[in-house]
């Protein structure tokens, strides 16, 4: 196919990289490991762990998992914040020949209990302050062994001590727990130290992670990335971030500022596995929604790169805070997850002299397919263009490619693309191609020179905040609350999330109340998947087939 984007690579960033430069994340990391040994991977209320540190560490969990019986295909859920314990926790899995499944610590026991089952996850780490939520699926899912971890585990002693006082008994954000047989974190390492570690024999095609997404019927489902997936777009990365890494002076170590959470497939590799690779120390940033103790962390920090999702940038730049950062050394602010706003673009080079240059990608594509040239000096409202290795076209509803001008749905092709869903051989056929193209279900458009712009969707997606929020799942939760008749959920636009969920209800009882829906959500659903706007009325928009317009609901706030 044509790749007319080829000509407006940045100077140095190849069309085609060895992608196959390691055999796994695993030989990748310990190239890193060895190469970078004494300098600071990970910075995290003011204690810095070194890539020695990270190795040494991870080593020791791996151990400890295969002492447990754990063996190579097995599946380990991995439940934090943006805390040192993750990546040393992913280094460790992936060490023992294991498969890392993410998880959002913020799900409710429903949502948990459905991916812990899907994935067939027979162990688990997770942060006390949401064990409670662990607690009450435990008995219902294949887990065996739980691993749970504390705040300022990896401080050192005393401010371990000191910190994890502050947040259960002081500040009171850890609730009541019990998860008999469970160990600490710590004790974990500390089991494994002195035991040998077998070598895997761990291979490109074999599965690294599990990355829960959601689907047009709403049931999430697990993306299966490959090693050589994993790796082809961490090296991909590495490539376009090439001509701005060159303005770093010469001896200065690359900071990047970890906002965006591990365990979203942005964070996952765009974030800590990137940061890795390249010999770069990640500030890691526990709560982005806490502004002034971000800023606080930043203020001490002289960094470099910025990835984010637009709601972020915005709220950042809009704060009062913001003047006491030095945003001087900034030179790669990357934007994705969501569509990055153009007024949000504008502020942002204002205030930091660093413009965003925006980014797309989704679970199912490791995640980076597309990016705009490291050194644009403006915003320019894309997506960019393919990354090397990569393919791009737009397809109609038949599959064919569409004629040059038209919109058409975004088709992917390129190692960084899944293998396929998780034990969902039926989804994997409606995603893929013949030829080997991922259906995004994206509308875009392409111009001459290849650059591609999203215009629409053609699921009915809602996007929070950069989460994929799926109506079905909405609407499915909601109707088993008793008194509703029908109801829809749709996106409408938000100035701080980018939209928020719309629930429209009809009810079957007169009586069923706002705050009684209200409280069956919160109880059942993440809190970025909850209806911000609730309206009551006695008919849903239909076709003259039945089908909900969703359009007219969207349209009228």
């Amino acid at each position: 196919m044509e790749k007319p984007w080829l000509k407006h690579y940045p100077p140095g960033v190849p069309a085609l990289i060895d992608v196959e430069a390691y055999a796994s994340l695993i030989a990748m990391l310990e190239d890193s490991f060895s190469k970078y040994r004494d300098r600071p991977a990970y910075r995290f209320m003011g204690k810095t762990l070194t890539f020695g540190e990270v190795d040494q560490a991870s080593r020791s969990f791996a151990a400890y998992l295969q002492a447990q019986g754990f063996v190579k295909g097995d599946r380990i859920a991995l439940m934090m914040p943006n805390v040192p314990q993750y990546p040393v926790a992913v280094a460790g899995v992936l060490r023992a020949g294991c498969v890392v499944v993410n998880v959002n610590p913020l799900y409710t026991p429903r949502e948990l209990e459905h991916q812990l089952k899907d994935s067939g996850a027979t162990g688990v780490v997770v942060i006390e302050n949401f064990a409670t939520t662990l607690q009450k699926v435990l008995p219902s899912v294949p887990i065996r062994r739980v691993i749970v971890t504390a705040l300022g585990d990896l401080l050192g002693i005393p401010k371990s001590w000191i910190v994890n006082h502050v947040v259960r008994h002081v500040k009171k954000l850890v609730p009541p727990f019990e998860l008999p047989g469970a160990v600490t974190f710590n004790s974990a390492l500390s089991a494994g130290k002195n035991r040998p570690l077998r070598a895997v024999a761990v291979g490109p095609d074999d599965i690294a992670v599990l990355q829960y997404t959601g689907g047009t019927t709403g049931i999430s489902k697990g993306a299966v990335l490959l090693h050589r997936n994993l790796v082809a777009n961490v090296l991909q990365s590495e490539a376009w971030h090439g001509p701005a890494l060159r303005k770093i002076p010469p001896g200065e170590q690359l900071m990047t500022v970890c906002a965006l959470p591990i365990y979203h497939i942005f964070g996952f590799n765009t974030n800590m596995m990137l940061g890795l690779r390249m010999g770069g120390c990640s500030l890691l940033i526990v709560n982005p929604r806490d502004l002034p103790a971000m800023f606080k962390d930043l203020a001490r920090e002289r960094f470099h790169s910025f990835p984010a999702v637009s709601t972020l940038f915005k709220a950042m730049a809009s704060h009062p805070d913001f003047g006491q950062v030095d945003w001087s050394h900034l030179i790669i602010s990357i934007g994705g997850g969501m569509a990055v706003q153009s007024a949000t673009a504008q502020l942002w080079l204002e205030k930091t002299g660093c413009p965003i240059v925006e980014g797309y990608g989704l679970s199912e594509t490791s995640p980076t397919a597309s990016c705009n040239p490291i050194d644009n000096t403006s915003f320019n409202g894309t997506i960019g263009v393919p990354l090397p290795n990569t393919e791009m076209k737009l397809l109609d509803e038949a599959g064919d490619e569409v004629p040059a001008g038209n919109p058409g749905e975004i088709a992917i092709r390129g190692p960084q693309v899944m293998a396929g869903y998780w034990q969902r051989p039926d989804e994997t056929a409606k995603a893929m191609t013949p030829d080997g193209f991922f259906k995004s279900g994206d509308i875009g458009t392409v111009d001459e020179r290849g650059y591609f712009k999203i215009i629409d969707r053609k699921k009915d997606m809602i996007l929070v905040n950069g989460f994929n929020v799926y109506p079905n799942e909405v609407e499915d939760v909601v109707s088993q609350l008793s008194g509703i008749a029908e109801c829809a959920a749709v996106g409408v636009a938000d100035d701080k999330a980018g939209e928020v969920v719309k629930l429209v209800i009809v009810r079957s009882d007169p009586q069923l109340t706002e705050g009684a829906v209200r409280s069956h959500c919160e109880a059942t659903l993440a809190g970025y998947k909850r209806p911000r706007v609730i309206e009551f009325r006695d008919e849903l928009p239909k076709t003259n087939v039945g089908k909900i317009l969703r359009r007219e609901l969207r349209d009228r706030r």
